[in-house]
């Protein structure tokens, strides 16, 4: 086997490894009527603070007027506020509310409760294999 072989084997087994993993953890979440793409947008909210309307539909990765049903729901919810852009008077900022960010700690613990329940009946060995891969995962992200 050659060594593309070998890196494109990894890539693929790597990838559908974190795809499993990924659609698992967001099953962890409470049952509540906010969607993957509300708790998304609440989650990118709470990490970056404050983002206009289209920064938050650039980050996650969806057309403008898709953002626009999505916050409004938020809003609606009293989950996330608008206030006006500190420099520019035709834009609006967006940021989690203070119960927007209470959702979305429910949301975070509920979901590190799941992890740290998987990773308690692994060896210590897998553990420290799992904490390296992160390592390793986080410098592959930063590019």
């Amino acid at each position: 086997m050659t060594e593309r072989t070998t890196a494109d084997t990894l890539a693929k087994t790597l990838r559908d490894a974190i795809i499993r993993f990924s659609r698992r953890a967001r099953q962890a979440r409470p049952v509540g009527d906010l969607t993957f793409s509300q708790l998304s947008a609440l989650t990118s909210l709470q990490l970056a603070g404050t983002l206009t309307p289209r920064e938050l539909a650039d980050v996650e990765r969806v057309q403008p007027p898709t953002m626009t049903k999505i916050v409004g729901k938020l809003e609606e919810r009293g989950l996330v506020a608008r206030r006006r852009h500190p420099t520019d008077g035709r834009q609006v900022i967006l940021e989690a509310t203070d119960e927007g960010r209470a959702v979305y700690a429910l949301h975070e613990r509920a979901r590190n409760e799941w992890l740290a329940g998987a990773l308690d009946r692994l060896t210590p060995e897998e553990q420290e294999t799992l904490a390296t891969a992160a390592e390793i995962l986080h410098r592959i992200a930063r590019g």
